[in-house]
């Protein structure tokens, strides 16, 4: 059940690929990964931007708040079902291609919808920028650990965890202050040029650094990979619309379909990766320090999106914040986790992951039981002091964690190695987002009941969703101590 790809541009480009060890590359190398690391923050900007706008869209286009999340979710689908398949483009084509693909998608998907005429062409509009976005950060990820030397690769994943870091933190505060004076396309319009202009420099710069292989890809798999993980990821997102009342299915009919496509596209993956024809390759996981990373980052990540849909709900239902100044608050954290970042990679590089992991596992835990304290009557310094503390955590947590999983596994693995951390990276952010207000609106439910008022219900299922949140974290912290910095010399490094 397989089909042949094109094989004109891998061979192509095969012939003419360097030897990345050569001193003379080096200037190469750097201008690569920077101008990777810049498209990859203008595409994860996008992914945060738009929340603030949906009111706006709303207001615009004549829609109702059940179809504008489409917008979001729509894009959560695509990356889902995009991101499994990114193993096989980054085997079988050239850095500078998939790149080329990458950012010409972003930018296609940003112009249709600066010029959408309606819903419908906008929602498409997204779906392309999703595909782009999906591909950009395993190609970040594969390219560095192709290119930088093991003893240096904390630093580059350092800077990558700037991006994504930042990138959030900023991106709903650029989205208001775009909105308080323009219309809602200018979200895109401005966008627009960046992405055109990242497109045009790697036209120019980005020179073939990886060499592509021939191979096959499996139609059946990409089939199931699209019902397993579209399916998982929509079931999951769909719990708090379904709990609003305006889903358009219980979330367990998605969630049964995804989890049988999901069985079905393990067995099919162990089958075809005998003949190295698997789709997403799962001999990763023979790796224990791949497998303890992932599963860490998966439980970190589930309380970071937990506690970013939670928290700012506390904020404005129980401490009647305005939203611009619920992200000011917020703001802070995302940019010391970035800028903490480089840092933190400089110090993996000299001392190994368990010297962070353990603390900043230790500080997300004890801020998110601190954070189940939290009441009407709590001191917005103390919701800042703690935010921040999270982020802290954080910064010491997942750039280890990046470095780490990667390292572990064999180089020929490493394009499916990042796919398998960019899936379970958005099955993570769905499932910690659909517990947390799963929790918060069966508690708040359960107060009103009582006889309590709104904002001691409202207070009383956020703290349900932290204790959630903080007993996830006691999870990672146990983990912590088993991740390890891989040898050098593994895998012939």
């Amino acid at each position: 059940m397989t089909e042949a790809m094109p094989t004109e541009l891998a061979e192509a480009s095969e012939a003419t690929v360097p030897d990345n060890s050569a001193p003379d590359h080096t200037e190469r190398n750097k201008l690569v990964i920077n101008l990777l690391l810049i498209s990859a923050f203008v595409v994860i900007l996008n992914e945060t931007i738009m929340n603030v706008a949906l009111k706006s869209i709303m207001g615009s286009l004549a829609i109702d708040k059940s179809t504008a999340q489409w917008l979001s979710t729509g894009f959560m689908l695509t990356m889902a079902v995009v991101i499994p398949t990114t193993g096989f483009l980054l085997k079988r084509y050239s850095t500078r291609t998939v790149f080329i693909a990458a950012m010409g998608l972003f930018s296609l998907g940003t112009l249709t919808a600066a010029i959408a005429p309606g819903f419908l062409v906008l929602l498409l509009g997204r779906i392309i920028q999703a595909s782009g976005t999906a591909i950009m950060f395993p190609l970040l990820t594969t390219t560095v650990m192709n290119l930088v030397p093991p003893a240096t690769r904390g630093k580059t994943m350092g800077n990558i965890s700037t991006v994504i870091s930042v990138a959030p933190a900023i991106g709903p505060l650029i989205s208001g202050l775009i909105l308080s004076t323009l219309d809602w396309r200018w979200i895109f319009i401005l966008v627009l040029p960046i992405a055109l202009g990242a497109l045009g420099l790697g036209v120019a710069k980005v020179k073939n650094v990886t060499t592509p292989e021939k191979a096959r890809i499996d139609s059946l798999s990409v089939v199931l990979s699209a019902f397993a993980f579209g399916g998982l990821v929509f079931g999951l997102s769909s719990v708090a619309q379904w709990i609003a009342g305006h889903a358009l299915m219980q979330p367990w009919i998605p969630l049964v379909v995804g989890s049988v496509a999901f069985v079905l596209f393990v067995l099919r993956q162990l089958h075809l990766q005998r003949s190295n024809a698997a789709l997403l390759d799962l001999r990763t996981f023979r790796s224990f320090g791949f497998t303890i990373s992932l599963s860490m980052m998966a439980l970190m990540m589930m309380a970071l999106f937990g506690v970013i849909i939670v928290l700012p709900l506390f904020m404005q239902n129980v401490m009647h914040l305005k939203p611009l100044a619920t992200g000011a608050l917020m703001l802070p954290g995302g940019l010391v986790m970035g800028l903490a970042a480089p840092t933190v990679g400089r110090l993996y590089d000299k001392h190994g992951p368990r010297p962070l992991l353990i603390p900043g596992s230790i500080i997300v835990s004890l801020t998110l039981w601190g954070m189940t304290l939290f009441d009407s009557h709590t001191a917005y310094a103390w919701v800042f002091a703690a935010y921040t503390a999270l982020c802290l955590g954080l910064a010491l947590v997942f750039t280890p964690l990046f470095t780490s999983s990667l390292g572990s596994v064999k180089p020929e693995l490493y394009s499916h190695g990042s796919a398998l951390i960019g899936t379970v990276q958005q099955l993570a952010a769905a499932a910690g987002t659909a517990v947390f207000i799963f929790l918060l609106t069966v508690q708040s439910l359960a107060l009103r009941a009582g006889g309590a008022n709104a904002v001691t219900a409202e207070a009383g299922g956020d703290r349900a969703a932290f204790i959630c949140g903080a007993i996830i974290s006691l999870l990672a912290v146990a983990a912590s101590p088993f991740v390890t910095k891989p040898a050098v010399s593994e895998w012939g490094h």
